[in-house]
C-alpha cells in the first residue's frame, strides 16, 4: 500500500465515516480519532483512552468499512489509545505494540459520567442516609463502610451514586478505580475463557483500589460467572480494596445467588434508596430544568408534574422532556394545564402510555422515526446488520414499540426481520439497561419516546 500523506488518507476515511453514521456522532465519536499508522493492509488509528473501548466497540465494523472504501483496498482497522508522548512518528508506535495484543478487545471499563456527580445528586428523606454512606466511602474509601451495597427499584438514582463515588474517587485519591456493571463482568468473564485471556481478566478486576459494579440481580443463574465473581470479591476484600454495589434488592432478596455470595454481599452496609416524595421530585426537576437548559416560565407546570406523576426519578424526568416536547411540537404553551394532561395521558407512570392516544401508533411508523433519528433506512431495522449503531438503533426501535403500541412481541420481533420473541425482550431489556447506565443514551431513547406520543397526539387533534 503506498500513502504519501496521512492527513490526505484520513480526510478520505472521514468523508466516508461521515457518510456512514452522521454529522452529529462524526463529530462526537470519530472526529477525535487520528491516524497513527498504515502499514501491510492495516490502519492504526489512535482514540482518546477515555473512549477508545467504546468507540472499538460500537464504531469499529463501520472503521473497517470506511477505510476500505476510501483507500479502494481491503484493511484492517486498528485502534489504539492516544499516547501523547508518543512524537510525531506514528509507525514507530505501530511498530512498538505487538499486533495480537492490538487486535484483542479491552476489557470492559465505565468513565464516570460528569452529569452524575454529588452535586447534582438530589437528597430527600428516601435516600439520604444512601447518599451519606455514598459519600464516605468517596471520601474514605477502604475505612467506611465495605462492602458498601446501594439498593432500591430502577430510577431512584444507584447508578447515579456510584458514577459520584467513582468520580469523586478519580479526582481525589489517585488509586485505581473500576467502574463497570455484572452483565459486563460476565462478557468479558466469557470472552476471557474463550480467548484463553483469564490471568489478563483477573489482573483487570482484582488489581484496583476500588471496584464498583452496577446490577448485580444480573450474576443469577449464571453459575460459572458468580463462581468468578466470588472469587474476585474475596480476593478484593482481602487487599483492603473498596467494594460498592447496587442492585434492584438486598442481599437477601437475590435467592438464586449461592449462600455464600449473598452473606459476601450482605457483610457490609446494605443502603436502600426509596421513591422521592413530592418535595424532593420537585427539587429533582427543578435542578434537571437547569441543567438541560430547559426555561420553565410557569413554575406551576413542576409543580403540577412533582405531584402528579407518580414514581422514580426517572420517569419524573421523563415527564417533563415529554412536556416540553409536546408543547414545542403542537405549538403550544408550556403551561400548568398542559403539564396536568401530560401526566393524565401518561398514566402516572412515565413513559408507558395510556390506552387510546400513544398505544395507537404503529410499528412502521416508529420504525421510521427511530431510523430517522439514528440517520437509517426502514430496510436496515429490518435486516441482518450487526453494526453498534444499526444494532442499537433496532434495540431502540423494538424497546419503544413495547412502550408505544398493543402489538405482541412475536409481531414486534416479525416486522424488525423475524425476530423471536426471546429477541425482543433481550432488546428491551438491554435498552433499558443502557438507559440506566448511560446518559446520552438515556436523553435519546427519551426524547424519542416524547416525540413519537407527541406526533400520536398531533395527529388525534
Amino acid at each position: 500500500m503506498t500513502v504519501t500523506s496521512t492527513d490526505t488518507v484520513w480526510k478520505l476515511i472521514a468523508t466516508e465515516l461521515r457518510s456512514a453514521v452522521g454529522t452529529d456522532l462524526y463529530e462526537i465519536w470519530l472526529a477525535p480519532l487520528r491516524l497513527e499508522a498504515i502499514e501491510e493492509s492495516v490502519v492504526t488509528l489512535a482514540a482518546p483512552a477515555s473512549t477508545r473501548a467504546w468507540v472499538a466497540d460500537r464504531f469499529g465494523a463501520v472503521l473497517a468499512r470506511s477505510a476500505t472504501k476510501a483507500l479502494a483496498e481491503r484493511v484492517e482497522v486498528r485502534i489504539i489509545a492516544e499516547n501523547k508522548g508518543s512524537g510525531g512518528n506514528p509507525k514507530r508506535l505501530a511498530d512498538r505494540r505487538d499486533p495480537e495484543l492490538a487486535a484483542r478487545p479491552a476489557m470492559p471499563s465505565r468513565d464516570p459520567s460528569p452529569k452524575y456527580t454529588f452535586e447534582q445528586f438530589v437528597i430527600g428523606p428516601a435516600n439520604r442516609f444512601a447518599h451519606g454512606a455514598a459519600l464516605s466511602v468517596a471520601e474514605n474509601p477502604g475505612v467506611a463502610y465495605n462492602p458498601l451495597f446501594i439498593c432500591g427499584p430502577p430510577g431512584v438514582g444507584k447508578t447515579h451514586l456510584l458514577h459520584a463515588i467513582a468520580g469523586y474517587a478519580r479526582d481525589h485519591s489517585g488509586g485505581r478505580v473500576l467502574l463497570t456493571n455484572a452483565e459486563d463482568f460476565a462478557s468479558s468473564f466469557v470472552e476471557a475463557i474463550r480467548s484463553r485471556r483469564m490471568d489478563e481478566f483477573k489482573a483487570h478486576h482484582r488489581q484496583v483500589d476500588m471496584i464498583l459494579v452496577d446490577d448485580v440481580q444480573f450474576l443469577m443463574d449464571k453459575a460459572r460467572t458468580e463462581e468468578e465473581f466470588f472469587h474476585t470479591f474475596n480476593s478484593l476484600s482481602e487487599s483492603g480494596s473498596q467494594i460498592v454495589l447496587a442492585s434492584d434488592r438486598p442481599p437477601p432478596q437475590l435467592e438464586r445467588l449461592q449462600d455464600r455470595l449473598r452473606d459476601r454481599l450482605g457483610s457490609g452496609l446494605v443502603a436502600p434508596i426509596g421513591l422521592p416524595d413530592p418535595v424532593t421530585r420537585l427539587a429533582a426537576l427543578k435542578k434537571r430544568a437547569h441543567l438541560d437548559g430547559i426555561e420553565v416560565v410557569d413554575e406551576k407546570v413542576l409543580s403540577v408534574l412533582a405531584e402528579r406523576a407518580s414514581g422514580n426519578i426517572r420517569t419524573l424526568e421523563s415527564s417533563l422532556i415529554r412536556a416540553v416536547a409536546f408543547a414545542s411540537l403542537s405549538g403550544r404553551e408550556l403551561t400548568a394545564d398542559l403539564a396536568d394532561e401530560v401526566v393524565r395521558d401518561l398514566g402516572h407512570d412515565g413513559l408507558k402510555p395510556t390506552p387510546g392516544r400513544a398505544a395507537h401508533l404503529p410499528v412502521a411508523e416508529i420504525s421510521r422515526v427511530v431510523a430517522e433519528e439514528f440517520g437509517l433506512d426502514t430496510e436496515q431495522l429490518r435486516g441482518s446488520g450487526r453494526t453498534a449503531q444499526v444494532a442499537w438503533a433496532r434495540q431502540v426501535a423494538m424497546f419503544l414499540c413495547r412502550q408505544h403500541t398493543r402489538a405482541s412481541t412475536s409481531s414486534i420481533g416479525s416486522h424488525f426481520g423475524d425476530r423471536t420473541h426471546s429477541a425482543v425482550l433481550y432488546a428491551c431489556r438491554r435498552t433499558e439497561e443502557k438507559m440506566e447506565s448511560d446518559p446520552t443514551c438515556d436523553q435519546q431513547v427519551r426524547m424519542l419516546s416524547a416525540n413519537l406520543v407527541a406526533i400520536s397526539e398531533g395527529r388525534s387533534r
